[in-house]
Parts: C-alpha cells; sequence; structure tokens
C-alpha cells in the first residue's frame, strides 16, 4: 500500500505545483512577445462605445462590412466552435442558411465568388479578421446604402489590410476598425 500511496502524493504535489505556477508563468512569458503583450487592446468608437479590438464583434448590418460568422455568438467568455465535422447535416444546413442570407443581401454575386470566411466560422467564434475578398465582395453593398463611391470604399478598404502576425498567414482585415473607419469615412 505504501508503494502506491507514496509516489501518487508525489504526483499531485508535482502537478499542483506544475500546473498551479509553472505552466501559468510560462504561458504570461509567452504572452508577452504577442502584439500589446497579451493583453486585449481596446478602442473606442466616435459614440464613446468601448470595444475589444482582438475579439470579433457582430455586424450584421447592410451599411457595415460583415464579419465572419461565430458558433458562439461572439461571446468570449465561450469560445469554441460548433465542433461538427463538414459533412455533418446540421452544419452544412447553418452553412447553406448563411449563403442564401449572403447572397439575397448582396444581389448579383455568385455562390462560387463567395469567400468562405463568410459563411464558416473560425475555430474560436471569435476571429476579428476577415480575407480581403470577404471585404471586397462587400463594397458594393455597403457603397450602394451609404451613398458612396465604390473606388473610394474599395481605397479604404485597402488601407485596413494588415500584414500577417510573424510573417505567417495570409493577409486580412479587422472588422471593427474598418468599420470604425467607415463610420468617419467623407
Amino acid at each position: 500500500m505504501k508503494k502506491e500511496i507514496i509516489p501518487s502524493l508525489l504526483l499531485t504535489v508535482i502537478c499542483i505545483v506544475f500546473f498551479s505556477g509553472v505552466y501559468p508563468l510560462l504561458m504570461l512569458g509567452i504572452a508577452q512577445l504577442a502584439p500589446n503583450h497579451g493583453e486585449g487592446k481596446i478602442v473606442k468608437d466616435n459614440k464613446g462605445k468601448y470595444y475589444y479590438e482582438n475579439i470579433g464583434q457582430k455586424f450584421t448590418n447592410d451599411n457595415y462590412f460583415w464579419s465572419r460568422p461565430s458558433a458562439v455568438d461572439y461571446n468570449a467568455a465561450g469560445s469554441g466552435g460548433s465542433n461538427k465535422a463538414p459533412d455533418n447535416p446540421d452544419y452544412l444546413t447553418d452553412v447553406q442558411k448563411r449563403i442564401d442570407t449572403f447572397m439575397v443581401h448582396n444581389p448579383g454575386i455568385k455562390k462560387a465568388d463567395i469567400p468562405s470566411d463568410m459563411v464558416t466560422a473560425s475555430g474560436s467564434g471569435l476571429d476579428p479578421h476577415i480575407s480581403i475578398e470577404a471585404a471586397n465582395i462587400q463594397v458594393a453593398r455597403i457603397a450602394k446604402i451609404r451613398g458612396m463611391d465604390t473606388i473610394k470604399l474599395a481605397a479604404l478598404v485597402k488601407a485596413h489590410i494588415e500584414a500577417p502576425m510573424y510573417g505567417m498567414g495570409p493577409e486580412r482585415i479587422n472588422v471593427l476598425k474598418l468599420n470604425m473607419d467607415l463610420d468617419t469615412f467623407k
């Protein structure tokens, strides 16, 4: 009995020390290498409302650039994906609904031209970015609703292109920043 209890207690103490002290400090150290040292960057819009720049926000009004869909409805307390396989009937139904909705709000767009990030949620459900293609495909709708020149609006999109973090991944656009500038854009 002594052979089992002492190693079990020792392993318990080692795990408590590691997972309660060493691991959190290690993660904190790694976070210091990230932009803004792992802290959420807070921005204020022209109406005085505060947002986290690095957490996806829900934009579904036609006069704004739409965000990437979220399986958790942009709830940062419950980050996660749908965990449904690509061939799951419920998942396929959700994607088809998103495609249909996108096509209704963006007439003249072909189904094949819709970027995948406009109809599929990210793994976290909190991705604040969309692809350049996803932003550009929405320009005509927003320009028409806001009475703006499409060339000027396309230039605004181009001005918001962010380089990949640490040179990895595709270029992207932060939807919150773009929409905040869109409200002040003349």
